[in-house]
């Protein structure tokens, strides 16, 4: 009589984590752009140089206004 070996069919997903290694890899590249934006941006756009318009105010301003009748 032959003996007969009946083997399990593969597993498609090896690592039986269902998709958990691409939702932990989507998260941390949203909280990485989110900084980016926080923090960064204003950084890079402080370095060129470019700050802006210079407005000089008076210390005192004088509102008293006489009028003639």
């Amino acid at each position: 009589m032959a003996t007969t070996i009946v083997n399990p069919a593969p597993n498609t997903n090896p690592s039986g984590n269902g998709g958990m290694g691409f939702l932990v890899g989507a998260v941390i590249l949203i909280v990485f752009a989110f900084l980016f934006f926080v923090y960064a941006l204003p950084y890079v756009r402080g370095l060129s140089g470019n700050n802006g318009v210079q407005v000089n105010v008076p210390k005192s301003i004088d509102v008293n206004v006489k009028q003639t009748k």
